[in-house]
């Protein structure tokens, strides 16, 4: 099957969730419970909720008490985030940069009585926008662009990692997503990737790509998960790190 077909292709029934909200301490997170094998905790940016994944038949006791377990954890990370310098929102206006693969450029925005389209322009950032165009419909414009120049980027991509990972990739979809640069469903080795990937230097997108992958072979993050990263990429950490200081806006 070729890439292309691979990123459209039916992934089938999807799986059962439910989703319901307890208070742990004080400390309000949302469950969803699924057909996993293991429990997962997640403290989600930029506001610092809280997450747990866990499987359908694990009892309430056991996921309570995994959640007051790591009660201290969760309150150290939520403390970052509330601390962590926020960008003011983009307001899609001249001037404003925005940025490409890692690199800045100003965006430049003209009417046009044409199609609507985004290119570049040497270090500007092009917006060719109907007359009377608010801010939904420019940043529309520009969330529709970055996906499509993630989607032109990733087969050579995955096909690199896949290669030298030993690992087929399933179902490939591109989305834009508050929380995650990417996902990975480890038993059909379905992946998803954020759209704002498009944003950041190309080597942070292979390492999103390598995370997913290893994901297949280790679903957890555990030692063998960070050898078999240490083996496939040696520097990955280096680029979690610069994904990690990332300063969110519009997520």
């Amino acid at each position: 099957m070729n890439f292309i077909a691979r990123l459209f292709q039916s992934s089938g029934p999807k799986p059962v969730a439910a989703v319901t909200s307890i208070d742990v301490g004080g400390i309000a997170i949302e469950v969803v419970r699924k057909r996993i094998r293991n429990i997962h905790l997640r403290v989600c940016p930029p506001d610092g909720s809280v997450r747990i994944s866990a499987p359908l038949r694990m009892s309430w006791s056991v996921i309570r008490d995994f959640a007051s377990s790591r009660a201290a954890w969760i309150r150290k990370h939520q403390q970052r985030m509330r601390e962590r310098p926020q960008a003011a929102p983009l307001e899609y206006v001249d001037g404003e940069s925005h940025y490409v693969w890692g690199r800045p450029y100003r965006l430049q925005v003209r009417e046009t009585d044409a199609s609507e389209r985004v290119e570049l322009d040497g270090d500007s950032l092009l917006l060719h926008v109907r007359a009377g165009a608010k801010r939904r419909k420019r940043q529309a414009l520009l969330d529709a662009w970055y996906r499509e120049r993630l989607l032109e980027a990733l087969p050579e991509r995955v096909e690199k990692w896949e290669r030298l990972t030993g690992v087929k990739a399933g179902r490939l979809s591109v989305r834009k997503m508050k929380s995650r640069w990417g996902s990975c469903n480890p038993r059909s080795g379905d992946i998803r990737l954020n759209t704002e990937l498009a944003k950041k230097p190309g080597i942070c997108l292979e390492y999103v790509i390598v995370h997913e992958l290893t994901h297949v072979l280790e679903p957890s993050h555990n030692h063998r998960f960070k050898s078999l990263m240490d083996r496939f990429m040696p520097a990955w950490r280096i680029h979690r790190d610069e994904l990690k200081a990332t300063v969110k806006n519009d997520r």
